[in-house]
């Protein structure tokens, strides 16, 4: 082992003694069997910290690994639609998260399937709706989850010259541990430390790049190498139509605000939070991490023959970063990726030691150190079933399959978050929504060759129609009853 590797086997050691720290603080100020505490961190998240962990999550190893690998296969398409990502999130803090956080605080939601639920009624079909809802947010969130974890074993194997399967025990281990130890709460810290590394790692790589060479050089290279890469004619991965694209800014402001391991946030917040502050953090932090994906474009100059496009940010920092700074950003990427990994971690755990539990079983386990320690083993579960299913998946792209997974969970709980936060539906039309998206967004996705992003938003319209639809005819037949 010489003397670099050392360096980073040092740097990661640091940093894991850091997160398990954190993780251990903040399980010291949950209170004995304080299951609110584990599931939302208290309601204690500031603005500061609620936009550490809303950007961190948001921009994971899709962006560092996954999205610089699309950009390196279908060109600057793909870096104008991450550019959509910041603006989105930007505009779910301000205009959207006031009216879930209040709506949960009222209700005592704990979980966004316990929301769906207690918005649309509860009791025994409300069970049905929190089951689920948990049920398809396991799926799909263990699915995304599997990207992670392989971006994560992926750079973290080249990084520390050891095994996959090594690296994925050994990135996989450390987040179980901080995230059984201090929940949402220790998720957000960490999340908020590592999306300060995020930020430097994007500064030290655009200024490399652009001191590295000239926007004409590079403009001829591309157009060279094929001029679809920088003046499209469709909209590649997106869509037949270059306007495709522009779909990604309602995903993204969808993705920020409904999916559950990013919406639960929004019920994290503090009551008094300003959102307007934090909005402000939203937009620098993402505003600096959307460049990244540029570096697919420098790659596909430098190292045009990549058989895997995923592997466009690893070669990057193997061939055109000094060793040191190689193992500084690659420890930053390292955090973008388990930022996401650990909150996806805690969502599953969540829906299937809360949701499930109480859909399955009611009240039935009351005694609050028990349920506490329930929620903690389901992280440990959950996250040894995610590294399976990574080591044995079949070979995929990161940004397809997280798409696949997110996508598709939008699809599914549109109607029961979003619409239900301004139109009251009913609990059967919660269901038929749910059921309606999950199918639609997963046939596209798997099925049809219609871009990644028609799936997911098809499933949506699909879902929605089918929320109201369902709910007028069930709200109308049971005043019917009633006034008969």
């Amino acid at each position: 082992m010489d003397g670099y590797q050392l360096f980073n086997w040092g740097l990661l050691l640091i940093t894991f003694g850091l997160m398990i720290y954190l993780g251990y603080l903040s399980s010291r100020m949950m209170k004995e069997g304080d299951e609110g505490g584990f599931l939302l961190a208290g309601r204690s998240l500031g603005a500061f910290v609620g936009a550490g962990t809303i950007v961190a999550t948001g921009f994971s190893g899709w962006g560092f690994v996954g999205s610089p690998g699309a950009t390196y296969q279908f060109g600057a398409i793909e870096i104008l639609g991450n550019f959509f990502f910041a603006p989105a999130m930007v505009i779910a803090v301000l205009y959207f998260a006031s009216f879930l956080q209040a709506k949960a605080v009222d209700m005592g939601s704990n979980t966004i399937p316990e929301y769906i639920a207690q918005i649309h009624g509860g009791g025994t079909l409300g069970r049905a709706v929190q089951g689920l809802a948990a049920v398809i947010t396991i799926i799909l969130l263990l699915v995304f989850l599997t990207s992670q974890i392989k971006a994560v074993a992926l750079l973290g194997a080249n990084w520390l010259d050891i095994e996959m399967t090594n690296s994925a025990l050994l990135m996989v281990g450390v987040i179980i541990i901080y995230t059984m130890l201090g929940g949402l709460a220790a998720v957000a810290w960490t999340d908020t430390v590592m999306v300060c590394g995020m930020v430097v790692a994007a500064v030290l790589i655009i200024v490399q790049i652009l001191t590295s060479v000239s926007l004409g050089e590079w403009e001829t290279a591309l157009n060279a190498a094929d001029p679809e890469f920088l003046n499209p004619t469709t909209g590649a991965h997106y869509g037949d139509s270059p306007a495709a694209v522009f779909l990604v800014l309602p995903y993204a402001f969808l993705f920020a605000a409904v999916l559950p391991f990013m919406a639960v946030r929004f019920l994290a917040f503090k009551p008094d939070v300003k959102l307007h502050k934090m909005g402000v953090y939203v937009a620098f932090f993402g505003a600096l991490l959307s460049l990244v994906p540029v570096v697919g474009l420098y790659m596909r100059i430098k190292v045009p023959g990549l058989t895997d496009p995923d592997n466009a940010m690893p070669v990057y920092l193997a061939e055109f970063m000094p060793p040191a700074l190689e193992g500084l950003i690659t420890l930053f990427i390292l955090f973008a990726m388990k930022s996401t990994a650990n909150s996806l971690l805690h969502t599953v755990a969540s829906a299937t030691s809360h949701d499930l539990r109480l859909a399955l079983f009611g009240n039935l386990f009351q005694r609050a150190s028990l349920v506490l320690w329930i929620n903690r083993f389901a992280v440990v579960i959950l996250g040894v079933v995610a590294l399976l299913m990574m080591l044995y998946a079949p070979p995929f792209m990161l940004s397809w399959l997280g798409i696949l997974g997110t996508g598709t969970l939008l699809a599914s709980l549109i109607g029961p978050v979003f619409i239900s936060t301004f139109w009251q539906g009913s609990a059967w039309g919660a269901i038929v929504a749910m059921l309606a998206g999950f199918f639609t967004s997963g046939y596209m996705m798997l099925f049809a060759d219609v871009g990644w992003l028609m799936g997911p938003l098809t499933g949506c319209v699909v879902s929605s129609i089918c929320y109201v639809g369902v709910s007028l005819v069930t709200k109308r037949t049971a005043y019917q009853k009633a006034v008969a």
